[in-house]
């Protein structure tokens, strides 16, 4: 009965939302698909049910496979399953494949319905597959956010009847959406467990998404967004956006135990083509990435990651940052094409603050984080990796911190690992036995009414 196994074969389910949703950047979509998976059962009172968010890269499929061919099972399998952290025996877990997507939910690669709307009239022209490939979205499609996200997660929740969620769980881009679940919908978890993530990127992580995405602006099939109407594929820039991104996710240390100086041939070549083994896997993780994935997604969701702050809604926290106006966000990814040249060269003209604004600056951040937090009510789990190096312990800290000093039930675990980000995908006993322990123990009492829609008074938070 104690056996580790998998969930099996999964099949998604898509759900229709027929009601416009206006996002963030005041777009509306008249209306979106979400397409999800679902493994275990939801108990009688639907008081089970644990909400996967997933990363840049992720999709609805977490776990189990979908076919009996498959190979490679989803994406947090050795997390999700019987007798796994997350006990598939005990809980009903749900992941959605977020909008903005390429695997099946509204986003880019699907059919504006506007545009075919609009060509309705048209009876000469041929309803072809050629004639619905260039109706999509692609670049028109509006850049959304992790709070747009958030939402049409709660409407889901809506749809499945689950008023509160026994946990949100989710890794980097995944843990930055289960605190905003925890800021946006206080009465609507009980657990938070945010894993390998950050309270808002660096001015080093938005630089590494901004050349990730000027790779694929300037790759000359790009055609300003519209490759499919065009016929071509922006693959070099993708390729060189993901070697990119994946550098930022290993360490130095595991490289160079992996790879070394280790040449593909034994002897140099003296030439532009792969020599050393490093730069054949990530020749092979760049071409990989980029038979599965759209660019135009790649854009879109490495501008939420820019764009995500749980505390620019709240006047505490807008009172610590510049007194230059706030600027709107880009309302589409073509808008954010367009931006991207006057941005660059406004970040160059500017120049570094004095060192002295450093410790102001901290200061400020944890006013503005313990404002977010000051009317949360769930529990929370904060895990960090010791090589993480693109969202160092630090920032985890400074989440924990924030909790702490307002006062909420937090539990911190800063995991050894040699993984560097990406070590959140890996079995490594001591992360799992800490999110296994979190979900399983008794709640709180008093960190959330039984009813899970009225005040609470919160525990005093503690690390661990």
């Amino acid at each position: 009965m104690d056996t580790v196994g998998s969930v099996g074969l999964v099949t998604p389910e898509i759900f229709h939302f027929p009601e416009p949703l206006t996002l963030e950047c005041n777009r509306t979509l008249p209306s979106f698909d979400l397409i999800v998976e679902t493994y275990g059962t939801l108990n009688r009172d639907k008081s089970n049910a644990i909400l996967i968010c997933h990363a840049l890269s992720g999709s609805h499929h977490a776990a189990g496979f979908h076919s009996a061919d498959d190979k490679k099972a989803g994406w947090w399998d050795n997390m999700i399953g019987p007798n796994k952290a997350i006990d598939t025996n005990q809980f009903y877990v749900v992941c959605v494949n977020n909008i903005g997507s390429c695997f099946g939910s509204t986003g880019p690669t699907t059919i504006n319905p506007d545009r075919v709307s609009s060509d309705e009239h048209h009876l000469d022209k041929p309803h072809t597959s050629d004639h619905n490939e260039a109706q999509v979205y692609g670049p028109d499609f509006p850049l959304v956010t992790i709070k747009d996200w958030v939402k049409t997660q709660a409407m889901l929740s809506d749809r499945l009847g689950i008023d509160v969620w026994h946990a949100i769980v989710g890794g980097s881009m995944g843990g930055m959406q289960a605190l905003q679940w925890s800021v946006d919908y206080p009465d609507r978890l009980k657990r938070c467990v945010v894993i390998a993530s950050t309270p808002k990127l660096s001015a080093q992580n938005i630089a590494f998404n901004e050349v990730a995405r000027q790779s694929i602006l300037s790759d000359p099939d790009f055609k300003d967004g519209r490759y499919l109407q065009a016929g071509t594929y922006p693959r070099r820039g993708l390729i060189l956006a993901r070697m990119v991104g994946h550098i930022t996710y290993l360490t130095d240390d595991a490289m160079k135990a992996k790879f070394g100086r280790d040449l593909k041939s034994g002897k140099f070549m003296y030439g532009y083509d792969v020599e050393f083994q490093v730069e054949s896997y990530l020749r092979y993780q760049g071409e990989r990435f980029s038979e599965n994935f759209d660019a135009n997604t790649y854009l879109l969701m490495t501008k939420a990651l820019d764009y995500f702050d749980p505390t620019r809604d709240y006047p505490a926290a807008l009172a610590t940052e510049s007194t230059e106006p706030l600027v709107p966000l880009e309302d589409s990814i073509g808008a954010s094409v367009e931006a991207t040249k006057k941005a660059t060269q406004n970040a160059l003209e500017e120049t570094v603050t004095s060192i002295d604004e450093g410790e102001n600056n901290r200061q400020q951040e944890l006013n503005a984080l313990k404002a977010a937090f000051a009317h949360t009510q769930c529990q929370y789990l904060v895990v960090s990796f010791t090589t993480d190096w693109r969202f160092a312990p630090e920032r985890s800290q400074e989440i924990v911190d924030a909790l702490m000093a307002t006062g909420k039930p937090v539990n911190y675990i800063n995991v050894d690992a040699p993984h560097g980000h990406d070590s959140f995908l890996f079995d490594i006993p001591r992360y799992m036995g800490a999110v296994k322990g979190f979900l399983t123990a008794p709640f709180i009492t008093g960190s959330l009414p039984k009813n899970s829609r009225g005040n609470s008074h919160q525990k005093t938070g503690a690390r661990s």
